[in-house]
């Protein structure tokens, strides 16, 4: 379709012509979701004649029974794996997430490996900008100006590649969910694989081709736990949207940030988005490897909330991937069991 401009008029002409008129049935399947959105667009020649069908990754649950693993675990392999089948394809029976990542990147040819480029040379083949923001974003830069002053673009330049990322639908515009607006936007990879992949793999191809695997493993192994503690978030945020009954009713769950980003609210239940009129829930999620949800974390958040526009007497709620040793009434508690099997 970007090649080719007459493409779709001749796809237009045949179905019309032939194919609509036989026991056949087309598929047009492809990547790039705005372009697959596009070709059934009002002013494109095949509107109105097909169906769309959107075919997603697999879900948690789905990596859980595909891997063997337990929940919280199966959690965290979805962060690194993102559901692709290509990738989980070679996920060996009994392995764990450290076992998988270990032998997956000592493959140069792997698809956990591989996946990543081949995303972004599809999808920007020349646009050097848009590959150069996103790999920004994908390095932990989350703001307007950080991500400037990492790629060095004029606010223009930087704005029309955020734009063009957006509705390839490649990184997730955010604002603080709450009862007023806010102009506080933050910018995030929207696939969990990419993420990962941009995050740690992006740039050590050449050393994984020489043979040192392991020096890759070792800057995984001293990044881990702050990577996975942020890029987990929007995990959880999307498994509770996902929930029923398990949490109070919400129709959008997000998160809210201050300007200085000094007081940050991981969970946001709410009626709607991006300007709620009622809030749900405000929560927090603690994904350790030690120690649960205790007494100092309830008492954070109470006291965090507090700067939340509109969540005055909301209850609260805590993910924890270790458990709890808190109670409280006005306290919703989650586990990874619960995320996962609901």
């Amino acid at each position: 379709m970007r090649e080719d401009k007459r493409f779709e008029g001749m796809l237009q002409a045949v179905w019309d012509r032939v194919l609509n008129r036989l026991p056949v049935l087309l598929i047009l399947i492809g990547s790039n979701r705005s372009e697959m959105e596009r070709l059934t667009s009002y002013d494109r020649p095949f509107h109105l004649r097909g169906t769309e069908m959107e075919l997603g990754p697999l879900s948690v649950s789905d990596v859980a029974s595909f891997t063997g693993l337990g929940a919280a675990d199966a959690i965290d392999a979805f962060a690194v794996t993102g559901g692709q089948p290509l990738i989980l394809a070679q996920w060996e029976s009994g392995m764990t997430l450290k076992d998988f990542i270990r032998e997956s990147i000592a493959d140069p040819l792997s698809a956990l490996l591989v996946s990543g480029e081949r995303v972004l040379t599809a999808e920007f083949p020349t646009d050097a900008n848009a590959n150069g923001v996103l790999r920004a974003i994908g390095a932990g830069e989350a703001t307007f100006t950080s991500i400037a002053n990492s790629v060095g673009m004029s606010e223009t330049t930087l704005q029309r590649s955020l734009d063009l990322l957006a509705d390839r639908r490649m990184i997730v515009v955010e604002r603080p969910l709450a009862t007023s607006a806010s102009r506080n936007t933050r910018y995030r990879i929207e696939d969990p694989y990419l993420r990962f992949w941009l995050a740690f793999l992006a740039d050590q191809i050449p050393t994984i081709e020489a043979g040192r695997s392991n020096l890759v493993i070792d800057a995984i192994k001293t990044r881990w736990l702050a990577w996975r503690g942020r890029a987990i978030e929007p995990i959880i945020r999307d498994l509770l949207w996902r929930s029923y009954g398990i949490t109070p009713p919400a129709a959008a769950v997000g998160g809210w940030w201050n300007r200085s980003n000094s007081i940050e609210i991981d969970l946001i239940g709410a009626d709607r988005a991006p300007v709620a009129h009622k809030i749900s829930y405000v929560g927090s999620i603690k994904w350790r490897e030690s120690h649960p949800f205790g007494s100092a974390d309830l008492a954070a958040l109470v006291t965090a909330s507090e700067a939340v526009p509109g969540a005055a007497n909301a209850p609260y709620l805590a993910v924890s991937r270790t458990g709890f040793d808190v109670a409280a009434a006005n306290l919703t508690t989650i586990s990874p069991d619960q995320l996962v099997g609901s």
